[in-house]
């Protein structure tokens, strides 16, 4: 009789460690692209829930080396500065939330964040990556 009243309370503390309602939310990021052609960086997901977050970045481009920022935008439509010369955003003037960088062709690299709800970009930051499409946004709800 013990044995049993112990294996269930394990079994329901497993379940509960199992539902997806305590487990974090995982983003799969692929980021590709060449040099002097257009360039992605795609989510699998738009929108996701505020939480604990795994940024699962995979760079599937043949010879180009990329990174993943996590900037928390004021608001979806805040406007992006620029560096022109060095053909770059201006993340000093953003808040970065941490990123994946220096990943080369063919690897995978994580980011874990903790969500607010707001908007969020991802970006390339590598000098042209950005210009060639490598940003998305991610919407972030309670």
């Amino acid at each position: 009789m013990r044995f049993t009243r112990y294996t269930i309370a394990a079994a329901i503390a497993l379940a509960c460690i199992a539902t997806p309602s305590f487990a974090a939310t995982v983003v799969k990021v692929v980021e590709g692209g060449e040099g002097a052609g257009p360039m992605t960086l795609t989510l699998d997901q738009s929108t996701v829930k505020a939480g604990e977050t795994t940024f699962m970045v995979h760079n599937d481009a043949m010879t180009e080396e990329h990174e993943m920022v996590l900037v928390k935008l004021k608001s979806a439509d805040q406007k992006i500065p620029y560096l022109d010369a060095k053909k770059r955003i201006d993340e000093k003037h953003l808040k970065s939330m941490g990123e994946v960088s220096e990943l080369k062709p063919g690897a995978d690299g994580t980011l874990k964040a903790k969500l607010a709800p707001g908007a969020y970009l991802l970006v390339c930051n590598i000098k042209g990556h950005y210009d060639a499409g490598m940003h998305a946004v991610l919407t972030v709800t309670d």
